[in-house]
């Protein structure tokens, strides 16, 4: 029996995909020369250059935030959503503790 080998996922951290949306943006450089020059897909390529276009208009784009900004922007996000929680269930806790008092 055969067995097939799946290729595996390579993943790219944002400096890299920034680093590679300036060569095309900044330096004039095609999609397709940049792919092929560093075997990357044109799909993710152009995925990369869709979220800092995006980003750079205040959205919030897809996937993993790239720019810095957005990145702090997610991570204050996420505490803001944790805090909230965190008020409703000291608001909910304080009620039922001044029910019980009553």
């Amino acid at each position: 029996m055969s067995q097939t080998i799946k290729p595996t996922r390579r993943s790219f951290d944002a400096g890299f995909k920034l680093q590679v949306v300036g060569m095309i943006k900044e330096q004039g450089l095609t999609v397709s020369q940049v792919c092929r020059d560093m075997n990357l897909g044109e799909t993710a390529v152009r995925r990369w250059l869709a979220q800092v276009d995006a980003e750079q208009l205040g959205q919030k784009g897809i996937g993993k935030p790239l720019t810095a900004e957005q990145q702090r922007i997610r991570q204050l996000e996420g505490e803001n959503r944790q805090l909230r929680q965190d008020n409703d269930l000291l608001k909910k806790a304080s009620a039922f503790f001044a029910r019980e008092l009553r």
